[in-house]
């Protein structure tokens, strides 16, 4: 890799002589701006913001001067970008079905890549990418930012505590209304329920569980509005886990915003209220000899989280968790879940050896952002 800037800024001082990981953001969307770039200002430590990479002239006139990024490419300028010098790693922001070019492309220049999930909208597309980044000895990590998260890393450590005793089911639903025209609803650009909602779902399953699931049952659902012409309105699924353990998910882009987990065992039960957001605060419900306490966490920022944890990954020559592999292994899965759908019959899941799960050792807690000025975005959200 291009050896990394040298931040000689004084601070309290003293000279700061930390190497830092200059990061091109590619895509500039609702989910880019609101949380990517403003998480650059909580993520100092080592990771710079370098470059904006859009096909708006006004998004990269604006946000550059907004975020003081000296330098900024269009889509066609990507090469440019990769191969200047100027940045050691990229963020991949774009539509689903973009992912894989771009890291692909990243990955041969020798720069390494931080991709918003799903990794990719076919296992072969997840392949692709964890095989380039291998053969260039570059890092490819999947934007899990749950993984990172003070709510859910607690979560999975009282889960596993034993309190709950044996754990048996896993609940979730998490839906939203998405307005119609939004890139979600166009199977051209991956879109899909699974694919932006679901998959957090599925994720989730796996660390509460700490282990795959074999096979899947799903069903989709569609009321017939013109905005779901392309894609699954609903798909819900039952996921079935080694020892006899089932995991139910609902994942919606035509309900209220609902958004919540709950793993139950043979003693009580956890139940996690917003459970996948990253712009509201969150709620422990646990219930054990039908005692109920409640513990509260605010919101924090969760993307700084997973720039922090990737530099450092670069700079000392880590594997990073989440990885290439983690992404594959819930894109595998949601292949599965729309083969179900739409064979209407279970379908087997290929078993994988996943020995790394979150753990608490990866929490990172970094105030909230304060909501930025957008540039043409706007919420997902109806």
């Amino acid at each position: 890799m291009r050896k990394p800037i040298v931040n000689r800024a004084k601070s309290n001082g003293r000279r700061d002589t930390s190497r830092l990981v200059r990061y091109a953001v590619v895509g500039l969307g609702y989910i880019g701006q609101i949380a990517v770039l403003p998480a650059f200002a909580n993520a100092r430590r080592n990771s710079a913001l370098a470059a904006l990479v859009s096909d708006d002239p006004l998004k990269l006139k604006r946000l550059s001067r907004q975020y003081d990024v000296p330098h900024v490419f269009s889509y066609g300028e990507y090469e440019q970008c990769i191969t200047s010098g100027v940045v050691d790693a990229v963020y991949i922001a774009l539509p689903n079905n973009m992912h894989r070019e771009y890291v692909v492309r990243a990955a041969s220049a020798g720069i390494h890549a931080l991709c918003e999930k799903p990794l990719g909208v076919t296992e072969q597309e997840c392949e692709d990418m964890i095989r380039t980044a291998d053969e260039n000895n570059v890092k490819l990590m999947t934007a899990y930012r749950l993984h990172f998260d003070e709510a859910n890393l607690k979560a999975i450590a009282f889960a596993h505590s034993g309190r709950l005793g044996d754990l048996r089911i896993f609940n979730s639903i998490f839906s939203q209304q998405i307005k119609p025209g939004n890139i979600r609803l166009k199977s051209s650009l991956g879109g899909g329920t699974f694919f932006d909602m679901g998959i957090y779902c599925v994720n989730a399953a796996r660390y509460l569980f700490k282990d795959e699931p074999t096979e899947v049952f799903a069903y989709s659902a569609n009321n017939g509005e013109r905005r779901f012409k392309e894609i699954d309105e609903m798909t819900a699924v039952v996921m079935r886990f080694p020892g006899e353990r089932l995991a139910t998910v609902t994942s919606s882009f035509g309900a209220a915003a609902v958004g919540w987990y709950e793993i139950v065992g043979t003693k009580g039960s956890l139940r996690v209220e917003n459970g996948y957001e990253y712009s509201q605060p969150r709620e422990h419900r646990i219930t054990i000899q039908e005692k109920t306490t409640r513990r509260h966490f605010p919101t924090r920022d969760q993307f700084a989280p997973e720039l922090l944890y990737f530099s450092d990954c670069i700079l000392n020559n880590r594997k990073p968790e989440p990885s290439g592999e983690e992404g594959l292994a819930d894109v595998r899965i949601i292949e599965a879940i729309y083969r179900s759908a739409e064979k209407g019959r279970p379908v087997n899941v290929e078993r994988v050896e996943k020995r790394t799960r979150p753990t608490m050792a990866l929490e990172e807690k970094r105030p909230k952002v304060k909501k930025p000025i957008l540039v043409h975005a706007s919420t997902p959200s109806a």
